[in-house]
Formats: C-alpha cells, structure tokens, sequence
C-alpha cells in the first residue's frame, strides 16, 4: 500500500463530471476517480473548510465513530474492477466496503490516511516524476478531455455503473 494525498476534484468536460485526483506521496503517480456530484461536494466543502449548517452524511458518519469510540484507522483503495474502484475503510482488524468517494470523504474529516494498492497504482497510476511544467499542464488537459471509457480500456465509469459520466 501507498499513501496517497487528496489533490481535490476536478471537472471533466464537456459533461462536467467530477473527478477525485489523488496523488502518491512517493512515486509522484496520479490516480483519477470518477464520482458523484454530492460526493465531489462534501470532498471539496471539507478541503475548503466550509462547514455546512446542517451535518452532511459523512459528518454523520464521523460522529457515529467519535459517539462509539471507533477510531478509522485508514481508507485503502484495494482494487479496480470492470472499472469500478474498491475501497475499505480499515478499523483495526475490521474492514468495511465502501465506495472511495465516500471513504475519502470520512478520511478527511476524521484526519486519517488514504493508501492505495501497489496493483492499483500500476494499473491506472498515470506518472509525471521527473518531468516539467509542460507535462503537467498536459495532465491537466488529459483531465478535462478523457472520459472514463477512454482511461480504462471501455470497462465503464470508474467508480461505479451508473456515476454521471456514463
């Protein structure tokens, strides 16, 4: 497992669709999930620090974990299949499933590490280590133009069937 930071959401055009870009803290690869809009904003109102007057489901979530003193240990990406990623929230020696948007969304606020497989990574980890600016900015562009067909071979969206970019 490698842990990964939360770059934020972007936006895929010409749909507008969200993506969750994580970036590995040693190797520089770049993982993209495509996810939902109501994930995308609880990931990014958290990031920003804007704290809703009303708790969303993740906030829920965080308090149910405080209220029975089960702290979330970590969050690791543990698999891609026909396109869908595959996340566990890790209490102790218990796992729950859960869909990485969600699972980044309660890391976040509960301050704890995001890890992604090794097989993960070199199935969908796109690498800029060791390269300039202008590779960057056509990252960047490779963002706004690919669709979730297009990054992993026509096996669907990314994170789920159904997500609004299908």
């Amino acid at each position: 497992m490698r842990e990964v930071d939360v770059v934020g959401i972007r936006f895929e055009e010409p749909e507008y669709a969200p993506v969750l870009v994580l970036h590995e803290k040693e190797g520089g690869r770049y993982v993209p999930i495509w996810i939902g809009a109501s994930e995308a904003a609880a990931i990014s109102l958290q990031q920003q620090g804007v704290k809703p007057s009303r708790p969303l489901t993740h906030d829920l979530v965080v308090t149910l974990l405080e209220t029975f003193s089960q702290p979330l240990e970590q969050v690791e990406i543990v698999g891609v299949s026909e396109g869908t990623f595959i996340a566990e929230l890790v209490f102790g020696t218990t796992r729950v499933s859960a869909r990485p948007s969600d699972a980044v969304a309660v890391a976040l606020r509960t301050a704890a590490p995001v890890l992604v497989s090794k097989e993960v990574l070199d199935e969908v980890g796109i690498s800029l280590v060791e390269q300039g600016e202008e590779e960057v900015e056509a990252f960047r562009e490779f963002l706004d133009q690919v669709s979730p067909d297009d990054f992993l071979g026509g096996g669907g969206p990314a994170e789920e069937p159904g997500s609004p970019s299908s």
